[in-house]
């Protein structure tokens, strides 16, 4: 019996902040995010209106569902986090169009989505996703290419139907491949992974199985750079308390100037803003003194995250932030199942409306995530902080212990990327 396989795979690249003359050169990396989702299928089985919901809606609803796969993620370990939200949701959002039945409904609530369903508008989902995508990136100034391929075996058969939503709705590429020739699918697919990725990831898949049918690929790449650079000047090794016990080193890097900062007392945090160019930013939530990270862990909400971005004000701080960089690798078929998603990854999947050809299933769904935010090059004297005088000491806001940080769309409130860092100097 074949067994064909769909993989979905993001990726997510650094930001970069181009030399200017007498100014800082700086570099905030993003890493890129693959995630490969292979789906296996085993023995056959025998126009949209105007949206009601609202891209609002969908961001919002992706925000819950990233906060619950984050608890899940972090029930299973107290190290560092990193993850995208929207290329996980992207990707089940094509496969969504393709499953009915039970599998269409475990998905739904499993992804959050089951209150924007509307049995008159059957396309209204993708067609959310389709137009969030286009508002996050409809100035053409931030770097967020998001693309979707699927890779099919000649003799393998999708419906017309599902084709045309995932060309409509996602802009797919559909490309032939003989997964029979195994590298020379290998070498195919990687290929087209690091052109969709700018050259940065080089090798996404490095194994496959001949029996594989189909593979669905999704590529999420972002670019930006903060708005004030921070002077490496300043950059200067500071102690990281990942707890009572355990102290580390680490590049810390500091500016003063005016932020956007809150407090939230019920949520036992304060937040610091760092905007990107192109309307990007970067929230940070650090756990105030004697509040362990673990209560933000349990109490944080789409609710209390857009709470946090309300209460923001801006004023005059001392911003002192570690360097870091991870690269985080999930098996999101171990930890969905656990969040209402079991039919898809079973032998009762209903995915026959990708293909009647066979009975399809999910086997296999890997989400790989990397992250580095640094800076670099130089800055002239010119250009160096806001001067601080004795009537005016700016608050500190000082990032040496365990905390929570959210790379979102500010217009939308779509959380891009998400994290926790425990240990910076674990990669």
């Amino acid at each position: 019996m074949e067994i064909p396989h769909i993989i979905l795979a993001q990726l997510f690249e650094p930001p970069y902040l181009s030399q200017t003359p007498n100014m800082v050169v700086h570099k905030m990396k993003m890493g890129f995010i693959p995630i490969v989702t292979f789906m296996c299928f085993l023995a056959p089985l025998q126009q949209a209106h105007a949206p009601s919901a609202t891209i609002a809606d969908l961001s919002f609803k992706n925000m819950d569902f990233a906060m619950e796969l984050y608890r899940k993620i972090s029930s299973f370990h107290d190290k560092n986090i990193f993850f995208s939200p929207l290329s996980i949701s992207t990707s089940f959002a094509a496969l969504l169009m393709a499953s009915d039945g039970v599998t269409r409904d475990e998905m739904l609530r499993g992804l959050n989505l089951e209150q924007l369903e509307q049995a008159d508008q059957p396309e209204l989902i993708p067609k959310l996703f389709q137009l969030l995508n286009e508002n996050i990136t409809q100035n053409g100034s931030l770097k967020l290419d998001q693309g979707m391929a699927l890779f099919m075996a000649p003799q393998f058969e999708v419906q017309n139907m599902f084709e045309d939503q995932i060309k409509e709705f996602f802009s797919a590429d559909i490309k032939s491949v003989n997964f029979g020739d195994t590298k020379g699918a290998i070498r195919f697919i990687n290929e087209y992974v690091k052109h969709r990725t700018h050259d940065k990831v080089t090798e996404m898949i490095s194994s496959l199985d001949s029996a594989t049918k189909l593979m669905l690929i999704n590529t999420i790449f972002f670019q930006g750079a903060w708005q004030m650079p921070f002077n490496p000047n300043f950059t200067e090794s500071a102690p990281f308390y990942i707890d009572n016990y355990s102290v580390v080193q680490v590049p810390m890097m500091f500016m003063e100037d005016k932020f956007y900062m809150m407090e939230d007392i019920s949520l036992g945090a304060k937040g610091l803003k760092l905007p990107y160019q192109e309307g990007v930013s970067m929230l940070i939530l650090l756990p105030k003194k004697g509040v362990d990270y673990t209560v933000i862990d349990e109490e944080i909400t789409a609710e209390k995250f857009l709470s946090c971005i309300k209460k923001l004000q801006k004023i005059k701080l001392e911003v002192h932030i570690p360097k870091f960089k991870m690269e985080q690798s999930y098996s999101l078929h171990n930890l969905l199942p656990e969040m209402g998603m079991a039919s898809v990854f079973s032998n009762s999947a209903n995915l026959t409306k990708l293909s009647k050809s066979g009975r399809l299933k999910v086997s296999e769904v890997l989400h790989k995530a990397v992250i580095e935010v640094d800076e670099t090059g130089t800055t002239a004297a010119a250009a160096t902080t806001i001067g601080i005088t004795p009537f005016s000491l700016p608050r500190t806001f000082t990032v040496n212990k365990p905390f929570f940080f959210f790379i979102y769309h500010e217009d939308t409130n779509c959380v891009l990327f998400m994290g926790r860092v425990i240990d910076p100097t674990k990669n």
